[in-house]
């Protein structure tokens, strides 16, 4: 008499780079936060080269202190060599607003670490692009270390004449307004979420 051969259970392949193994996970948890990080020293790096182009072509081109009008009177080109801060804030006290540069610097750098959102990545790429970027300025400008003065170039009308870092600063501003607001952190999670999370961990 014959024995019944007994049903052979399919045995699932196992792989470390299946999504759900713990390997797998981690693996993508450590990946996750190079590409923001990437993006944010990208972004800071062009933005400091264009702001240092473009103040190499207005001191060329506009020395001799004629206007260029872009867009009739509303926006125009002009060289305005600024001691201070915006709207010439604070004029004479250059070294200040040049250590507060350094320390942003810092700042960003340090948070930099924590860094999971796209968003933040771009936000703070701007901070830090606008800040060494005039940075720049203030540090090999005249007339001398932390008291240089500033290469401004574009007119808003006779408002205000800014630069290219004064752009991504005020750029970075409104998008940190708009992420504070909607309650976006800088790992990417909403505010409460990762409380959230590692109360449910301890429990």
């Amino acid at each position: 008499m014959s024995e019944t051969p007994e049903p052979v259970t399919p045995i699932r392949p196992t792989s470390a780079s299946t999504p759900d193994t713990p390997e797998a996970t981690t693996t993508a948890s450590v990946r996750r936060p190079h590409r923001p990080l990437a993006a944010l020293w990208t972004l800071a790096v062009v933005v400091v080269a264009v702001d240092q182009l473009t103040k190499v072509w207005a001191v060329a081109a506009l020395s001799d202190g004629h206007r260029v009008r872009v867009l009739g009177d509303w926006l125009t080109l002009t060289l305005l060599r600024n001691p201070g801060a915006a709207f010439s804030f604070a004029t004479g006290q250059t070294w200040i607003f040049a250590l507060i540069a350094i320390i942003v610097t810092v700042v960003v750098i340090r948070i930099s670490r924590r860094l999971g959102s796209m968003w933040w990545a771009v936000a703070l790429g701007l901070v830090l692009g606008g800040a060494v970027g005039n940075l720049i300025d203030r540090l090999v400008r005249a007339p001398g270390v932390l008291r240089g003065h500033v290469v401004d170039f574009i007119d808003y009308g006779g408002w205000f004449v800014g630069n290219v870092a004064d752009i991504a600063i005020v750029g970075a501003a409104v998008i940190i307004m708009v992420l504070s607001l909607r309650g976006r952190e800088l790992d990417g999670s909403r505010a409460g979420e990762g409380r959230g999370r590692h109360a449910e961990t301890d429990a």
